[in-house]
């Protein structure tokens, strides 16, 4: 059973992983979810389920892989640094 948490803190935490996806639009499509809910739950009007932070944190770790992907591609095409020191 989905246990909801609506205290500051959560809905905080919540709100700086919404930041990390890149806002408020950028997180409702990667989560499949209306940007107005977002608001609510950032805001406390909705209490944000543990399932709901499963999903942003699947969306977090995807995101971080595909940022990984991103940066591997920037190095091969890149001259390695030099230590200039």
């Amino acid at each position: 059973m989905d246990q909801a948490n609506a205290t500051p803190e959560f809905a905080d935490h919540f709100a700086r992983c919404i930041q990390v996806l890149g806002g408020v639009t950028a997180s409702a499509r990667r989560l499949g979810i209306d940007e107005r809910a977002i608001r609510r739950f950032i805001n406390g009007e909705r209490p944000i389920s543990e399932r709901l932070m499963r999903d942003t944190a699947n969306a977090l770790r995807q995101l971080a892989a595909e940022a990984t992907e991103a940066e591997r591609e920037i190095a091969s095409i890149l001259p390695p640094l030099t230590d200039k020191t």
